[in-house]
């Protein structure tokens, strides 16, 4: 309830780290203590994880994003599969590495509210679906407060494909757009 993880990556490699943080889980419940581990621990223990696969030359190809609320601080990091993490204000992974990070740094304060700060996912996940042919336009977004994580449904974001370039035809072509 403190921990959210997000990952890319290849899908059964993800589910075997799922696979070992259900089995942590287990382990804390077991022990019947209450204590359950916070986002600090969780990424100290993928980083662990994906360090010791890469060093018996079998990586887990994922990157992950471990963030999260506990103790009255916030956690955000980034573990990937050499095992190689940091942590940081604000942190993207893959293609969101070159086109959104930059946007968010420059746009970043620690006083963002909420809606600000929605803003600003949104404009770097509509940056991205412009510019990724795999990209959707379909996003889940999630939060951690002192109350807890919350992970919100899918929605769409608004898109415009209206620009002269994507309605008039270019070259003369009245075709397809093919060769």
């Amino acid at each position: 309830s403190y921990t959210l993880l997000g990952a890319s990556g290849e899908l059964s490699d993800y589910h075997a780290l799922l696979d070992k943080l259900k089995g942590l889980a287990q382990a804390n419940a077991n022990c019947d203590d209450g204590f359950e581990h916070g986002p600090a621990e969780i990424y100290s223990y993928l980083r662990a994880v994906l360090y010791q696969r890469r060093n018996k030359f079998d990586p887990l190809w994922n990157s992950l994003v471990v963030g999260g609320f506990k103790d009255g601080a916030p956690f955000l990091g980034s573990v990937d599969l050499r095992g190689t993490a940091y942590e940081d204000d604000v942190i993207a992974t893959g293609y969101g590495s070159h086109l959104a990070l930059p946007i968010m740094r420059a746009k970043w304060t620690p006083d963002l509210d909420e809606g600000e700060a929605r803003a600003l996912l949104e404009d770097c996940l509509r940056v991205l679906f412009y510019r990724d042919c795999r990209a959707l336009d379909t996003v889940v977004l999630s939060k951690a407060t002192a109350t807890g994580t919350l992970v919100s449904d899918p929605y769409k974001l608004e898109t415009d494909w209206t620009s002269a370039s994507f309605v008039a035809p270019k070259a003369g072509g009245d075709g397809d757009g093919g060769w």
